[in-house]
């Protein structure tokens, strides 16, 4: 026999040819460092393993005298070596499967807690946001009363939302102050929470719209009385929208870090109790039996109102800078998209409203003497135009909104969130706006038809989110934990240690039959990281096809 050849019964041949044992001297090759001899090339072992069958081979068809017992002696040895393996491998087996299922049956019974997630549970994840349903609701409010074609019922139907507005606006108060009584750490947790904490100022705008229903449906019916009363509630509102605004942007700016990547309209929610002063003056204003008490209220007006406008207005031009380089945002998060068009909305309402009232309140030596009239008149002059200017870009956001949503509704990837009434509340002001320029424009008809139109389209999307509201409290996609704006977002960690357990179960795993495969995938998935040699069969896949290509 030749001195290159590998008898039978050596080592590396049997390595070469059971597979149980060459997997293992594999993995021993594998994890072993380098050692290099000197004088001797460093060279791959699966590459000699591969030489020596081909030697072996070759030294077997030139000497075929060769031992046979010893042959029969060595097959003997591996089909007994063999047996064993396919033992010991059927026993791992077994094991890695009652692992597996004792891991499955613990997810089962978390998600059986979470099914069975009581109520006092689920108010735990009544945020800020629900007041985005008052917000709409009384918006809907203020644009039957401004609609201009009057007819028997519509202010019925005007005032009809006006008290359910009210009432859902207690049941929201009510329920968030079970929240933070039953528990208190979130009180704080949702002024410091990256999203939570730019929907606190939404409790601060539904009462600022209901003072404006009050003055629209109640004030000139009723009397002297409620007059004064909302006299003082006007200059509270604009202190408690001040208040509101620096004081959230002030607590972002000193606990949460903001990239261009993650910037959304929803910026400007803070300062949307500043964007609804306006149209509070402008609607009280007329009430107002005294001129200089009215004349305050409108200059007020004008004041807060272009404070709100210009900080949107910077905060417009990061929201464009964002979709000039990261595109659009996710689907999930469009809806907020609206909320772009709120600003210019309120502002039209607001100064067209307020400059029409400034000709009946301006005294005689207002900005000069004998110059009160024409101050007056200019006033209402240069709102009109402003009016319109601004009328022009809330529409152009408006219609990049609609656009952008046309895939979400082409292909159905939207699940219901609270700021789906972004699709009601800021197109309550583009309402508005338009009834606005068409009383600035001679009641111009076209336009008003423009207006009513898009009022039934509110009406009717204020109805299907209504009721998609309904259908997601009992599906769980609200009120339940990580589904909502409460939900572990970044690097910001809730307070409670029970939140960081449910944080496990988060996209998905609610008791559903794609929950439950997708806790089943994840636990086999734990239970291979802990077996010892899956490592090694994740590294022996690519030696495989090294081997086989070499073969």
């Amino acid at each position: 026999m030749s001195a290159l050849a590998v008898s039978p019964e050596s080592p590396s041949r049997r390595s070469s040819v059971e597979s149980t044992s060459s997997a293992a001297e594999r993995l021993k090759w594998r994890n072993h460092p380098p050692v290099t001899s000197p004088g001797v090339e460093h060279s791959n072992p699966f590459e000699d393993h591969m030489h020596g069958q081909d030697l072996f081979s070759s030294s077997s068809d030139n000497d075929v005298s060769g031992n046979t017992s010893d042959e029969k002696a060595g097959d003997t040895e591996k089909n007994e070596s063999g047996h064993r393996d396919q033992e010991k491998s059927k026993q791992r087996k077994r094991r890695h499967e009652a692992n597996d299922m004792a891991k499955l049956q613990g997810v089962e019974r978390e998600l059986d807690e979470l099914r069975n997630l009581s109520w006092r549970e689920r108010i735990r994840h009544f945020t800020w946001t629900w007041f985005c349903m008052t917000m709409a609701t009384g918006g809907i409010a203020n644009v039957l009363y401004t609609v201009p074609f009057r007819f028997r019922g519509l202010y019925a139907l005007g005032c009809l939302f006006f008290i359910l507005n009210m009432v859902l606006f207690l049941f929201n108060v009510i329920m968030i102050s079970l929240r933070f009584y039953w528990f208190p750490k979130t009180f704080k947790a949702s002024f410091l929470h990256p999203t939570e904490s730019l929907f606190i100022p939404a409790a601060v705008i539904s009462f600022g719209t209901i003072l404006i229903n009050i003055s629209q449906y109640g004030v000139d019916r009723t009397g002297f009385w409620l007059e004064k009363t909302m006299s003082i509630l006007y200059w509270t509102d604009c202190g408690l929208a001040i208040c509101f605004s620096i004081g959230i942007y002030l607590i972002m700016w000193s606990t949460q870090t903001f990239t261009i990547s993650q910037m959304m309209p929803v910026w400007i929610f803070p300062a949307y109790p500043l964007l609804i002063i306006g149209p509070h003056a402008g609607n009280l204003a007329p009430k107002i039996s005294d001129p200089n008490k009215a004349l305050c209220i409108i200059l007020s007006g004008y004041v807060i109102q272009g404070i709100g406008f210009l900080v949107s207005l910077m905060i417009y031009s990061a929201f464009i800078y964002r979709l000039m380089t990261q595109k659009l945002p996710k689907e999930a998060l469009r809806p907020g998209m609206f909320i772009s068009v709120g600003p210019s909305g309120f502002t039209i309402a607001g100064i067209v409203t307020m400059g029409q009232q400034l000709p009946q309140v301006v005294p005689k030596d207002f900005m000069g003497e004998g110059m009160g009239e024409l101050a007056g008149k200019v006033g209402m002059i240069c709102a009109n135009f402003m009016g319109l200017w601004l009328w022009g870009l809330a529409l152009w956001f408006f219609l990049v909104s609609v656009g952008a949503h046309w895939s979400c509704m082409r292909r159905g990837k939207m699940d219901f969130a609270m700021t789906w009434y972004s699709f009601v509340f800021p197109n309550t002001a583009l309402t508005t706006a338009t009834f606005a320029i068409a009383r600035a424009l001679d009641r111009n008809r076209p336009i008003q038809y423009v207006g009513c139109a898009m009022t039934i389209m509110l009406v009717i999307t204020w109805l299907l989110v209504f009721g998609m509201m309904f259908r997601a409290v009992k599906i769980h996609q609200v009120l339940w934990p990580q589904k909502q704006e409460d939900r572990t977002e970044g690097g910001w960690k809730q307070q409670s240690a029970e939140e960081q357990r449910r944080r496990r179960y988060e996209d998905g795993m609610d008791g559903t039959e794609e929950g439950r495969a997708r806790g089943w995938s994840m636990s086999r998935t734990f239970s291979r990281r802990g077996r010892p040699g899956a490592d090694a069969r994740r590294m022996g896949w690519g030696l495989r096809g090294v081997t086989s290509r070499n073969s």
